[in-house]
């Protein structure tokens, strides 16, 4: 089974063909992000324009590079949200219009589902079977959250931030210290230098009284909007200098806020489990995986991490995931709108 994923759920443009739901025979990514960087995060518009610029030549180039050609397709996936509407709408009219072209299956599956199945793509990836199930530790540009996974399309959610995600605060913060877009891996290079311990940073922890849980466990959920503010009024209080080793350690302290936000919370989560996961873009940064890593094996728990081309926006996960069967096809697939809240993930589905 060979399927087509197409992935336009925010400002990367993507198409992939993966083989039986782990085999990448192609994985191509168009990224908007010098596009985006003049304005410092992106912009909607600029975003679904270009998306219908770039995903022709896209498709085109993973099909080629797959070496299966257009017959060779067996049926087409989709990401339907969450993500922005009018970059969601350009991915899922092509994939119901390949669809119909090649009288192929349409699939349109959950975009972070497709982010918790990115551990299982490639030939080294592990199986489901042996890892689940698993605490999946969900952090990206605009989602962040704890996940149990019981199997694959089994999960239920245990925590989210209440506020902004942790890809958020990433870009917040650079943008504040001038580091420029996106701040995720500008903020990595910066902190190498930086002390850690420079400011002491408030972790973002919740209050079990806050009506905003919804029911969900405080010591599970994320909050990273006080941070931002924290930095914003340390930097009026103390204006940054020239000197380049302030930036760098205030980048540090910054960052380890964040990281130490991320890995206090799997804590608890992990009672009982014998697997952390991480997914998603902001996954990629070093700080965040070292001391995952260095927690899980403090544990005595294993650690897993997608091959870094499979952690950011990319169709290959979207494409693996209908592979193994999941996600809405059929008639309803066809029927089926852009959903930019499509929730996290929803609890025991």
């Amino acid at each position: 089974m060979r399927i087509l994923g197409i992935e336009t759920s925010c400002d990367e443009t993507a198409a992939a063909v993966v083989q039986d739901g782990r085999e990448v025979l192609s994985n191509i990514v168009f990224t908007q992000v010098a596009l985006h960087a003049p304005y410092g995060g992106v912009v909607p518009e600029i975003a679904s324009r270009n998306h219908v610029e770039a995903l022709p030549r896209v498709l085109e180039e993973a099909v080629r590079r797959a070496g299966v050609g257009w017959d060779g397709v067996d049926a087409v996936a989709v990401t339907y949200g969450p993500g922005l509407a009018s970059s969601l709408l350009v991915g899922l009219s092509a994939a119901k219009a390949l669809s119909l072209r090649l009288s192929r299956p349409l699939w349109a599956v959950d975009h972070i589902e497709a982010h918790i199945y990115s551990i299982f793509l490639g030939g080294n990836a592990p199986r489901a079977e042996e890892v689940c199930p698993f605490i999946a530790l969900v952090v990206s540009g605009g989602h962040t959250g704890l996940v149990r996974v019981e199997a694959v399309g089994r999960y239920a959610l245990l925590g989210q931030t209440m506020d902004d995600a942790a890809g958020e605060a990433f870009d917040k913060g650079a943008n504040l210290l001038g580091l420029g877009y996106p701040g995720g891996p500008a903020i990595d290079k910066a902190a190498r230098g930086g002390k850690t311990d420079f400011v002491r940073f408030p972790r973002g922890r919740q209050r079990s009284d806050n009506v905003r849980l919804g029911g969900l466990n405080a010591d599970l959920c994320f909050s990273f909007s006080g941070l931002k503010t924290a930095l914003l009024y340390y930097l009026k209080e103390y204006p940054l200098s020239p000197a380049r080793a302030e930036v760098e350690s205030l980048a540090a302290s910054y960052q380890e806020a964040i990281v130490d936000a991320l890995v206090e919370r799997c804590a608890p989560a992990v009672e009982g489990m014998s697997c952390l996961a991480v997914v998603g873009g902001v996954s990629l940064n070093s700080r965040l995986r070292a001391k995952l890593k260095e927690f899980a094996e403090s544990r005595g728990i294993r650690f897993v991490a997608a091959e870094p081309k499979y952690c950011a926006d990319n169709a290959a996960m979207v494409a693996g995931l209908a592979g193994a069967g999941q996600g809405i096809t059929g008639a309803a697939a066809m029927a089926i709108d852009a959903d930019p809240n499509l929730e996290l993930v929803p609890t025991q589905r």
